[in-house]
């Protein structure tokens, strides 16, 4: 059997432990030189092979390939830019196709979300119309947590981890200052359809630390004055509350309490920042002082409190994924199977991309309480493994130590260009 090239991509918002999944391809491939030659890596995701502009991860050393265990972000650059329809957007499909043939690539690689899934299960579909033989497989990334059939996604657990811990310390904080001054900490998340971040600070207090917390999930319909009696009722029982709001609520008439009015590349509402709005709510109403704050980037960039499980498990499925290409898997993705609560169990299984393509797992409403503001024990129970372990960067100067790859381009092949 004669050696093929393979291709790898990041997609999507970036994580903390996306490159460990980089990392776990990049060193299984190497295990395998008589099957896999060279490992091209496409310059700001899947741009890069749709303009041929390729990386050859062979000029890296090992040592730098281990480093991105423990490095966050994309090291060969994402992008948000979504391949249309098969038969609306034909000639992205096949430029793909090209750019594989010119530099015999035999394995597609793609690191990212559901609209990767879908992406990675169209180049495969036409890679057999086409006659191109290609083994595409997607690796599962996203802080959001939305992917079905996998237990958990790769991303997740450590913003998970950082939102639960960042929610415990802000909650010590207007604990300490509520009697004279703030007695509301207002913490937006992300999660514009999915409640599973939202739900992560529902962790920041447990019976050891009873916390006074209200969570704002998307998967519930945004009440005003239900909201506030319930902000008004914490505050005259503990003297404070922290709230943790999704980025997604909406109000009884299905519009995003935060919409801007304007749209992203993929054509979903340009949120506008709802913490304000929500803290605003309780100023005007209820006169209590406040302060808000928007997680955004530091909480799926957090690698220095990032969950030990998390690591291992982004790691293991970036392994899995070439493995399951090199036993002839095709349009696939590796899938996390828990086999157990307590002590923690799973396993991994390849599932079909027609099933994970387009569908977003949502919290299941037994997870969230009956008043609708917080977590259940079983939700507990199933988050709870997913934060567990500290698996700390290496620290130079007081600060995490982080790779930098050289990223050298390969040469071009073909004579034509292609814009995006």
């Amino acid at each position: 059997m004669v050696a093929r090239n393979a291709f790898y991509a990041q997609s999507g918002g970036v994580t903390a432990v996306i490159n460990a999944s980089a990392c776990g391809v990049l060193e299984t491939a190497r295990q395998f030189p008589d099957r896999i030659g060279t490992v091209y890596a496409g310059r700001n995701g899947i741009v890069g092979a749709l303009t041929e502009d390729l990386i050859d991860t062979g000029q890296e050393s090992a040592e730098a390939i281990a480093a991105l265990r423990h490095t966050p972000s994309g090291a060969f650059g994402s992008c948000r830019y979504k391949l249309k329809g098969l038969e609306e957007n034909r000639a992205q499909y096949e430029r793909l196709i090209e750019v594989f043939r010119a530099h015999d690539i035999g394995y597609f690689f793609y690191n990212g979300g559901g609209d990767s899934a879908d992406t990675c299960l169209k180049v495969s579909q036409l890679s057999e119309k086409l006659g191109y033989p290609l083994q595409a497989v997607h690796i599962p990334k996203t802080v959001d947590n939305d992917l079905p059939i996998t237990d958990c996604c790769p991303g997740f657990g450590s913003v998970a981890k950082y939102i639960a811990v960042s929610v415990r310390e802000a909650s010590f904080d207007v604990r300490s200052m509520a009697a004279t001054s703030t007695c509301i900490f207002v913490l937006e998340v992300m999660g514009r359809h999915a409640g599973w971040i939202a739900a992560a600070g529902g962790l920041a207090s447990d019976a050891r630390h009873e916390l006074p917390l209200i969570i704002l999930f998307p998967e519930q319909v945004f009440d005003p004055e239900r909201f506030l009696r319930a902000v008004d009722e914490k505050v005259r029982t503990t003297g404070y509350c922290s709230i943790v709001v999704s980025e997604g609520i909406k109000d009884a008439d299905g519009r995003f309490v935060a919409e801007s009015g304007s749209r992203d590349v993929f054509g979903h509402a340009q949120l506008g920042g709802v913490a304000p709005v929500v803290a605003g709510m309780i100023k005007e109403r209820l006169g209590y002082k406040y302060h808000w704050a928007v997680a955004d980037y530091l909480q799926r960039a957090a690698r220095h409190v990032a969950s030990r499980t998390d690591v291992e498990q982004a790691y293991a499925l970036g392994k899995a994924g070439v493995e399951m290409a090199l036993k002839g898997h095709n349009a696939v993705m590796p899938a996390i199977i828990r086999t157990s609560d307590s002590p923690y169990r799973w396993e991994i299984s390849a599932a079909n991309l027609a099933e994970v393509a387009n569908v977003e797992k949502k919290m299941p409403l037994e997870f969230i309480s009956a008043d609708g503001f917080g977590i259940t024990g079983d939700c507990r129970r199933y988050l709870q493994p997913l934060i567990e372990g500290e698996d700390y960067p290496p620290y130079a100067g007081g600060l995490p130590d982080y790779v930098t790859l050289r990223n050298v381009a390969v040469p071009k092949k073909l004579a034509t260009s292609f814009s995006v």
